[in-house]
């Protein structure tokens, strides 16, 4: 029996989840499709600046995990812009960030992100 699979913490959504080409033609051919972890894997690793190991953290999951799945997160995203294939970001083993932690570690949280410009806000 195969060993269950991990559902990977996502602090958010895309806030858009199709990218590509505006002259792409819309059929299955032309479509490369991320998960929501690969999609996840990018934004810590690439856009937020965390490590491997940080961002494993981060997802409740291995950095060994992490790290074939930015790998495959990386390869989609190559194939789209070199092929001017669509990107479609759906799916994938996740639970999204409920809120409920005292600190989340990325900022991508829509729950501490709203809690900590209300503090900046009530500051000034």
């Amino acid at each position: 029996m195969p060993r269950p699979r991990k559902w990977r913490k996502v602090c958010c959504l895309p806030e858009s989840n199709q990218f590509g080409p505006l002259d792409a033609p819309i059929n299955q051919d032309h479509f490369v499709t991320m998960t929501v972890d690969e999609y996840e894997t990018i934004r810590l690793i690439d856009l937020e600046g965390f490590t491997q190991e940080e961002s494993a953290d981060q997802m409740k999951i291995a950095r060994t995990t992490v790290q074939r799945i930015y790998n495959d997160a990386r390869r989609k995203l190559a194939e789209s812009l070199v092929r001017g294939k669509m990107l479609r970001i759906e799916g994938g083993d996740y639970k999204l960030c409920d809120g409920l932690e005292p600190y989340c570690g990325c900022g991508g949280c829509q729950r501490h992100r709203c809690e900590k410009n209300c503090q900046e806000t009530n500051r000034n």
